[in-house]
């Protein structure tokens, strides 16, 4: 199982692809495949068949799996994608820092 550098509800920027540019909030993150699904990102439309009265049919836009390489974290205060470090605190607490301007990003 690989481990990825970005996690659920994280804030990225795509970096390439045809949604480059693109920023969004994480919203499912898949270590064993290498892949992550961005709010907003990679958008396919999907032809359903109804399922009951709770589900109707018709054509549904949902966002597809995107690789997790093709995303950077976003650092509110570069307001840009950036690499992270992984910095150890007192405590012993593990926190990632923008390598950039050092400032703290995510819990």
């Amino acid at each position: 199982m690989a481990k990825l550098h970005v996690r659920k509800d994280d804030s990225v920027v795509v970096i390439t692809g045809k949604d480059k540019g693109k920023q969004g909030k994480v919203l499912v993150a898949m270590p064993q495949d290498g892949k992550v699904i961005v709010e907003g990102v990679n958008v396919v439309k999907r032809h359903t068949k109804p399922n009951g009265q709770a589900q109707p049919g018709g054509i549904i836009e949902k966002e597809a799996a995107i690789d997790a390489s093709n995303v950077m974290l976003y650092c509110p205060n570069c307001k840009q994608g950036v690499r992270v470090a992984v910095k150890v605190l007192e405590n012993g607490e593990k926190v990632r820092v923008c390598k950039k301007c050092g400032e703290t990003i995510g819990k």
